[in-house]
């Protein structure tokens, strides 16, 4: 058995807010510890709440970035597109700019002492009205580093209100992705394909709920974040022995390996391993799924390659 963290990967789906530190938080004042299982998706974001509260300065901003820069290399993570709910944070601060200016001030240093690549995606929730939408699309545009927005959270709310800013994010050659196919079925997922364009899905697990949609997604191949802890965590599915993960895999659909910001990628893919080549599989696919450059892509599919070939032991 090889090392997993000598793989080279690519991580996709993890919430910055969610990656902080035990010690930071307690640093920053959050005391609450996290539950083993949230009884639901509110309870789940309440929390995260009570975290995303605690974060007040540019420093606290620009320290969560560098130290996940620090936490992902640690595990073999060469690129990462890290969420950051950037709108949200300046709106409740009072200075729109300031929270993503740190965070991207602090991913920078933290990928010079680290080794690591890292873009962001801004996302925003479908509670909040579209005009925040409207500023987190204002805020990507104005950096480069933003490669993507996306919507997230409860899939209840539909995506059709923020249509418009989606349409002019697209035309503006940003990438979209969202959250579909956790808390809601296959409708959601439609939806987040036909209104919301989405180039990569969000958790998309309930996609089995529709055979025809797994046969679109496959024909299409529509790449799926998918994040077992983090699903088990939120009650979504009874246990890890239970995730949909091997099915979505024998589907032929292109499934990549996350943590939502809930673990580490370590362990997702320590629990995913049935073999070192289903890890490899797993590890091209999110390089692949990425946004990366194409020479950096080149670069990790040849080191995945190579973490492969080597002896085992």
């Amino acid at each position: 058995m090889r090392d997993i963290a000598r793989l080279p990967k690519a991580h996709l789906h993890v919430h910055l807010e969610s990656t902080v530190r035990p010690a930071t938080l307690r640093e920053l004042g959050v005391q609450t510890p996290r539950p083993d299982v949230f009884t639901g998706f509110r309870q789940f974001a309440d929390h995260n709440a009570r975290v995303r509260g605690a974060l007040r300065t540019p420093e606290h901003f620009r320290r969560i970035a560098r130290e996940f820069c620090a936490d992902e290399a640690a595990q073999g993570t060469r690129y990462a597109e890290v969420t950051f709910t950037a709108a949200s944070h300046g709106e409740r601060l009072g200075d729109l700019e300031m929270p993503l200016l740190a965070v991207l001030e602090g991913l920078a240093e933290g990928e010079a002492e680290h080794g690591i690549r890292c873009a962001l995606i801004l996302d925003h929730s479908r509670r909040r009205p579209a005009e925040r939408l409207w500023q987190t699309l204002k805020l990507a545009t104005a950096h480069d580093e933003v490669i993507a927005i996306g919507l997230a959270g409860d899939e209840t709310y539909p995506l059709t209100p923020f249509a418009d800013v989606l349409e002019v994010a697209r035309e503006a050659g940003l990438h979209l992705v969202h959250h579909a196919g956790e808390t809601a079925g296959p409708d959601s997922i439609r939806e987040a394909l036909e209104v919301g364009h989405a180039e990569r899905l969000g958790h998309g697990i309930r996609v089995l709920e529709d055979p025809a949609l797994v046969a679109e997604l496959r024909e299409r191949r529509v790449p799926l974040e998918v994040c077992p802890f983090s699903n088990v965590l939120l009650g979504i599915v009874p246990s890890r022995a239970e995730h949909p993960l091997p099915r979505l895999r024998r589907e032929g659909l292109v499934v990549t390996l996350n943590t939502d910001g809930e673990t580490s990628l370590l362990k997702e893919y320590a629990d995913a391993r049935d073999s070192d080549e289903t890890l490899a599989e797993l590890a091209a696919a999110s390089v692949t799924a990425s946004f990366a450059p194409a020479p950096l892509k080149t670069e990790l599919l040849e080191g995945i390659s190579a973490w492969l070939s080597a002896p085992a032991g």
